[in-house]
């Protein structure tokens, strides 16, 4: 059984993480879009080499597909919360619940290729969004549920730890 993870992890954007070593609090914000294009031909190389698959390493860990799938849904969902800040004035995100999306959409049961496929789409669009931004676009606010601010650099910055922590986390499983 996996248990839920209800770590705040904005604490990102103020140091880096002891896990993955990235540290968004030193990212520029205009380098998060080659880092997220980055991170897509990561995910394609692991499933080009057969380590993007079904099956926990342990009932207590997700599998590397659940990882993907996951990845992939953040690209989806960060991109809608930063359009939502470009259209409107300070934002409210409903909460995400990231373990029981994982059951509900039965991540474990997806087919690996086309995850990963969605998983680039997604990161390619989050990618030229961002590309495409202002300097007064970067700074328009939006809040979590649980009363976190951003501003579209944070959140960006906050996101594309994600990514980058989960490849980490496949990679550390492989021996």
């Amino acid at each position: 059984m996996i248990t839920p993870d209800d770590k705040d992890w904005t604490w990102v954007l103020s140091r880096p993480c002891p896990g993955c070593g990235f540290d968004a609090s030193a990212c520029p914000t205009h380098e998060v879009a080659a880092l997220v294009r980055q991170n897509a031909r990561t995910w394609n190389r692991l499933l080009d080499g057969g380590v993007i698959k079904a099956g926990r390493p342990d009932p207590s860990a997700w599998s590397s597909l659940e990882y993907a799938c996951h990845v992939r849904d953040v690209y989806a969902r960060f991109d809608h919360r930063i359009a939502l800040m470009l259209a409107e004035d300070d934002p409210l995100f409903p909460n995400w619940d990231q373990d029981a999306t994982a059951v509900a959409e039965r991540y474990d049961d997806q087919v690996p290729a086309s995850v990963v496929a969605a998983l680039a789409t997604g990161a390619a669009a989050m990618a030229q969004r961002l590309e495409g931004l202002t300097a007064a676009q970067w700074q328009r606010p939006g809040r979590r549920s649980d009363g976190s601010i951003f501003t579209v650099a944070t959140i960006a910055r906050y996101m594309i730890h994600d990514p980058i922590h989960h490849v980490w986390d496949v990679t550390r499983l492989v021996v």
